[in-house]
């Protein structure tokens, strides 16, 4: 991810493995990671059971916030595509009880169709 995109707070797309070096104690034994997306410090991770957004906060880092949302859980998700002026993409979930919503920017080079892909096809196979 180039400086600018993570000084603008623009996720882009991540090693797995790196991810998995770093925060693989989260999966369960039959748990794989579909995909994964850097924004500075914090990480959205869609595995084959669920969202997982890893909220890294204060200067130091020390306080973290894993939010962990099953594909049965959201009820809505949509993307906001680029403009001709605006160079990212946004994807917007939605949970059944309304109290998270999340909106999480990506840079140009994300493609956000293959985002919402992956999104599309877990909840598909959770209802």
């Amino acid at each position: 991810m180039g400086l600018i995109q993570g000084l603008l707070g623009n996720a882009s797309k991540a090693s797995i493995d790196d991810f998995k070096r770093d925060w693989g104690s989260l999966f369960g034994p039959n748990e794989e990671v579909q995909a994964a997306y850097k924004l500075v410090r914090d990480w959205v991770v869609f595995t084959d059971k669920r969202f997982i957004y890893i909220d890294i906060q204060g200067m130091l880092g020390k306080k973290i916030s894993v939010n962990s949302i099953p594909y049965r859980q959201i009820v809505y998700f949509g993307v906001q595509c680029a403009g001709i002026m605006d160079l990212n993409a946004e994807l917007i979930v939605t949970t059944c009880d309304n109290s998270h919503g999340y909106k999480i920017a990506f840079n140009k080079n994300v493609n956000i169709y293959e985002v919402q892909a992956i999104l599309a096809e877990a909840i598909a196979n959770f209802k």
